[in-house]
């Protein structure tokens, strides 16, 4: 432990150095981050005297990792709204139903023919189905495509996937943590985990009076001390009850969402998540051995190739039943192509389940692999767009003109 500040202060340096190389190269820290744990976790070789790994730290800086999980979820819950869901308009749900659908489907074929369990079955289909929003949101702001046709519609997507990540994650909380193995057993565990979260849906839509009360808190040194209490023993009490801590974060950020100090909130909460969410990405690079990712390239290469088909697919789909034209709908399915913090969220829940270790590589190389893709595709969509349409011919180019006839 007498090395523990220099270890721990030594990893946030590197992260901090990863951070400033991805913002000169214009690109999501993520990959960076992943890469980086795994250069430096236990499993990395030492060089001579040169010892970068970080052993005695590790447990010190996964907790502050779940931390940084806790945040992320928790801000989610805060950018999300009740009202705006009942006013997103049938294009969202449509658009959004689809998306998640034909991933999730394609997903679960996917790990039945890989020869995966039924509950490994589930957390690869989860995997598959949720998009980045940091990486999202980064793209279109980066591109200045916030003002296309397609960004409402893109939005709305993100904002209806990220309700099924809430769903998805209450459910398989209750599945793998509810520590139940009759039908009944796990009926009550989903239950309990779904009537937890309806809880927190009610409060979200009928508490704000009561809830702006009790936080018209004028100091915000107190202010942020009572949120980010409440915040922790939330996530613990739902560990409690067998659903994730980080579920339990995203559906406290829920219930603040319709609050008059939401927007305090999320001017507070920010920084807080983008260190501690940093440092989750780093974290979960040093829980990979390198070694490891051999066995999981066959793998992560097929569900790469499967997620570009079917966000391809989807997003044509969602854009024309909008109304929008085939460019602007390929936009939609390169745009929200990209994985990220909840495809590691829901693969860590299945590893801290009890699932194959493969799960580990797996997501890891999944989401480096379109962490880089996924952005690079929507920087040159333009690019696939003419591709596509070479082989579809959904437009037909424009005649040339003809010169005039000589007299």
């Amino acid at each position: 432990m007498d090395h523990l500040v220099f270890e721990v202060g030594t990893a946030l340096l590197l992260v901090a150095l990863a951070s400033v190389l991805a913002n000169k190269l214009k690109f999501s820290i993520i990959p960076f981050l992943i890469v980086l744990g795994m250069a430096v976790g236990p499993h990395a070789p030492k060089i001579g005297i040169l010892d970068f790994r970080f052993i005695e730290s590790q447990p010190f800086i996964e907790f502050l990792g779940r931390i940084g999980v806790l945040f992320l979820l928790f801000y989610l819950g805060l950018e999300f709204s009740v009202s705006k869901l009942i006013k997103s308009g049938k294009n969202i749900v449509f658009g959004g139903s689809v998306y998640v659908l034909l991933n999730f489907v394609l997903g679960l074929g996917f790990a039945y023919l890989a020869g995966f369990p039924f509950s490994e079955m589930l957390i690869i289909a989860g995997m598959m189905s949720v998009s980045s929003t940091a990486i999202v949101a980064k793209v279109l702001v980066d591109l200045r495509r916030t003002g296309n046709a397609e960004t409402e519609l893109i939005l709305g997507m993100i904002l209806f996937d990220d309700i099924f990540l809430a769903v998805f994650l209450s459910v398989m909380s209750g599945l793998l943590l509810g520590g139940a193995t009759s039908a009944g057993g796990v009926l009550v565990s989903v239950g309990i985990s779904i009537g937890y979260m309806l809880l927190f849906f009610v409060i979200a839509r009928f508490g704000p009076p009561v809830l702006n009360r009790l936080l018209r808190i004028a100091s915000n040194e107190i202010f942020i001390i009572v949120v980010f209490a409440l915040l922790f023993f939330i996530a613990g009490f739902s560990e409690k009850l067998h659903v994730a801590e980080a579920i339990g974060a995203l559906l406290f950020g829920l219930a603040l969402s319709e609050t008059e100090h939401s927007k305090r909130i999320e001017h507070l909460v920010v920084p807080f998540r983008d260190f501690f969410g940093a440092v989750f990405f780093f974290s979960f690079g040093l829980g990979i051995d390198p070694r490891t990712l051999g066995s999981a390239v066959g793998l992560a290469l097929a569900a790469v190739g499967l997620t570009i088909v079917g966000n391809l697919v989807s997003g044509l789909i969602s854009g024309r039943n909008a109304g929008l034209s085939h460019k602007a709908s390929t936009n939609i399915g390169l745009t929200v192509m990209a994985r990220g913090e909840f495809t590691i969220i829901v693969a860590n829940l299945g590893i801290a389940a009890g699932l194959m270790e493969v799960l580990r590589p797996l997501s890891a190389l999944y989401v480096l692999i379109l962490a880089i893709i996924g952005p690079l595709l929507t920087k040159e969509s333009k690019h696939v767009y003419r591709f596509l349409n070479r082989i579809f011919k959904w437009t037909k180019p424009k005649p040339q003109e003809r010169p005039a006839s000589q007299p």
